[in-house]
């Protein structure tokens, strides 16, 4: 396992040059580190948004892509009560969230990892325990990360399934350090949305907007 990206020669490691130098050997100054999945670790946005779209526009219900991304990391049931209910639509939201869930693993082979974040993972998975904290159902989050090989960096996984009040509540994020057994307040999180964020720091959880790393 690398142990210092100083003298790593960018031709040889493309990837890990890309990360900040604040996020080299956090395991210095953190006991773990917490990654959201969606938009995170991996690039499954767009190929949501598809799933979404052909969901949604078979009930009726209008949901923009503006819309959708700002409101990324909140269950699909709630996304779908949410929107119904402003729109005057009467529907059964776990039945549409369960289609738009299958819809999306049909599409599954579509979705890639978002490297610079894996890099960052890759690199402290020896060092330090780390678990995923996701607004996805977890048999969905298990499968994703299955699928992109990362499964076993994890020491565990939670996803919205897991608690009571999901993001931007702090439950996804505190039961994810307890799987771990870290305090939350050693803890360094990742994630890509506003919401998330809001979560993580309601745990007491330094947070990085990965988008900064993808500039």
């Amino acid at each position: 396992m690398l142990e210092n990206l100083s003298d790593i020669d960018c031709l040889l490691a493309p990837v890990f040059c890309l990360l900040e130098n604040n996020m080299i050997n956090l395991h210095h100054n953190y006991d773990g580190l917490i990654f959201d999945m969606d938009g995170t670790l991996a690039d499954t946005m767009p190929t949501h948004f598809i799933a979404w779209s052909h969901s949604m526009a078979a009930q009726g219900i209008e949901f923009t892509e503006e819309r959708f991304y700002a409101l990324g990391g909140v269950p699909a049931a709630v996304i779908v009560e949410m929107l119904a209910e402003e729109q005057g639509k009467t529907v059964d939201a776990k039945l549409i969230a369960d289609a738009k869930e299958e819809l999306f693993l049909e599409l599954l082979k579509d979705v890639k990892p978002i490297l610079p974040v894996r890099a960052i993972a890759e690199f402290h998975r020896e060092h330090i325990p780390m678990a995923v904290a996701t607004g996805s159902p977890k048999w969905v989050a298990e499968k994703i990360l299955k699928s992109l090989g990362i499964r076993d960096w994890f020491g565990a996984v939670v996803g919205a399934d897991d608690v009571q009040a999901p993001k931007p509540a702090p439950e996804t994020y505190l039961r994810a350090a307890e799987l771990i057994g870290v305090d939350p307040k050693r803890c360094h999180a990742f994630e890509d949305t506003e919401l998330g964020m809001q979560s993580a720091r309601n745990a007491g959880m330094e947070v990085i907007n990965i988008n900064v790393l993808l500039d």
